[in-house]
């Protein structure tokens, strides 16, 4: 007889279905798993052993077979555990023969039979939900779980024991609830900045289109400060976005408490950080920073100091907006539609740019040359802004506190997105919800300047050598701007401040 319960792997943020079968025949005693399983599959076989024997059943002295199907796909990760385990008391008349029909599986088991938490919970409770199937999960993923479906069965027991008591009927498993994050300290607010008025505006600018944003000023200007007040101004994660940016964070194992918020991911992560890490990799080909900041915001502070090939590597996702991880035996592709939001300074000392600053090593020209060579002319070329953030006089430090804050600034900025939703809904194109996501096939459609708009920029074209891409980018900020006016159409005035918006790094002699 051969017992079979479902489970799922994991493909990116796709749970494919897995078929687990088990059988006991006579024979030597042994117990195998076999489907191409990595070393934690091979090792689930002493954690169920270890939990079977904690909740009272004993292993049968015969010839235990676990077959993970289809046996070409690569198996990883210990959710094996539980399906197997509760496959094997099905064979052994522990657990009635039907009561795991219709149930997708997942768990980890410890040596005392309790059952703890994986990775993975949400998308697996989206599929066994596209199949008609119920989830049987650890406990501390069930409020994680119930966000898939108001309608799915979730059983999230702790144990073996609870979840055998329940198939008997002595024990009764309550649905999960889904749980929400508290909204916990309030976010830094744009009033705390003083000064950098047009930093404030590039800042609103950036956020109402979701453009690409590079800040080049010396230190202690407030760049960093900036970058971390532009989640404070974004619209809240439609219920869309929500749901893609959980499941990645799922996968990922950073669901605490399977809580899931609103709030736009925001990921700082250091200079050192490999290519593997910003775009995912590693053994398991997991998710990295650029598709962690989903639908959020990916702010690199000291742009230069990060690895050429780490930043070049961000050159594709930002393009089209998912990232492939490519491995000996397997292929995985994640959403990245994230944001970029970086910060620079002028030369490694910093001061470069200060008024009758002088570098000790070289003339300033070259230090600023040799320094900003790090960055590639086509990362360059993808930035939609690119402003200087001077450094703040102590008179601006001894003004007032502004009185426009993140909340005035945040309601402009939902107005602006609510055009741009609406506009790509009346043209056929719900999957995109900003100006900066739109291909240059629709930019064309959805933000033709007027007569005097086009003779300026194909006059800038030539004059700054633009290329098509930059060309595109200065229409979309453009498209954005008149947003933000409210304007139906893009007027000249909204194609010259997206050219003035359009800066780069301060210029630099050839590097001898």
């Amino acid at each position: 007889m051969v017992v079979r319960v479902a489970t799922v792997a994991f493909e990116g943020i796709e749970a494919r279905p897995v078929d687990v079968q088990v059988q006991i025949a006579n024979g030597n005693v042994a117990f195998a798993v076999v489907g191409l399983g990595d070393k934690a599959v091979g090792e689930s076989r002493e954690r169920v052993r270890g939990a079977l024997i904690a909740s009272g059943l004993a292993m049968p002295a015969r010839r235990v077979i676990v077959n993970l199907a289809p046996a070409d796909m690569p198996k990883e990760g210990s959710h094996y555990d539980l399906p197997i385990a509760l496959a094997i008391m099905t064979a052994m008349g522990a657990i009635p023969s039907d009561a795991l029909a219709g149930f997708t599986i997942l768990g980890e088991l410890a040596l005392d039979g309790s059952i703890t938490p994986v990775a993975g919970c949400l998308p697996a409770a989206v599929a066994a939900n596209m199949r008609g199937h119920g989830l049987i999960c650890p406990a501390a993923c069930g409020a994680e779980a119930a966000w898939a479906s108001a309608e799915i069965d979730i059983l999230a027991p702790r144990s073996l024991i609870q979840l055998a008591n329940h198939f008997k009927g002595t024990q009764v498993l309550s649905r999960p609830t889904p749980a929400i994050r508290a909204s916990g300290a309030p976010q830094p607010d744009l009033a705390d900045i003083k000064g950098q008025e047009g930093a404030k505006r590039a800042l609103e600018i950036a956020a109402a289109g979701g453009h690409h944003l590079l800040m080049n000023g010396p230190p202690g200007a407030g760049k960093s400060m900036l970058a971390a007040r532009l989640p404070s101004i974004l619209p809240p994660l439609s219920p869309r976005e929500l749901l893609e940016v959980s499941m990645i964070h799922s996968v990922a194992g950073l669901l605490a408490g399977g809580e899931l918020t609103d709030r736009r991911p925001f990921r700082a992560p250091h200079h050192s950080a490999s290519m593997a890490a910003l775009t995912g990799g590693g053994l398991h080909a997991r998710p990295g920073e650029v598709s962690l900041a989903h639908h959020g915001v990916l702010f690199l502070d000291e742009l230069p100091e990060f690895s050429m090939q780490a930043l070049d590597s961000l050159r594709q996702p930002i393009e089209t907006g998912e990232v492939s991880v490519s491995r000996a035996n397997h292929r995985v592709t994640y959403p990245a539609r994230f944001q970029l939001v970086a910060a620079m300074n002028p030369c490694r000392c910093g001061h470069a740019t200060d008024p009758g600053h002088a570098c000790s090593r070289q003339p300033n020209t070259r230090c600023m040359a040799q320094y900003q060579a790090r960055l590639s002319g086509p990362l360059l070329d993808r930035f939609d802004m690119a402003i200087e953030v001077p450094a703040v006089s102590a008179s601006d430090l001894l003004l007032p506190p502004a009185a426009e804050g993140s909340r005035e600034v945040a309601l402009r900025v939902a107005r602006a997105r609510g055009i741009q939703r609406q506009r790509f809904v009346d043209m056929g194109l719900p999957q995109f919800d900003t100006n900066a996501a739109a291909p240059a096939q629709v930019v064309e459609r959805m933000a033709q300047p007027d007569t005097a708009g086009a003779q300026l920029i194909r006059e800038a074209a030539d004059r700054l050598r633009l290329t098509a891409r930059g060309f595109h980018r200065v229409l979309k900020l453009a498209r954005t701007l008149a947003d933000l006016d409210e304007s139906e159409a893009v007027r000249r005035i909204h194609v010259a401040e997206a050219l003035s918006w359009r800066g780069r790094p301060a210029p630099a002699a050839e590097v001898a």
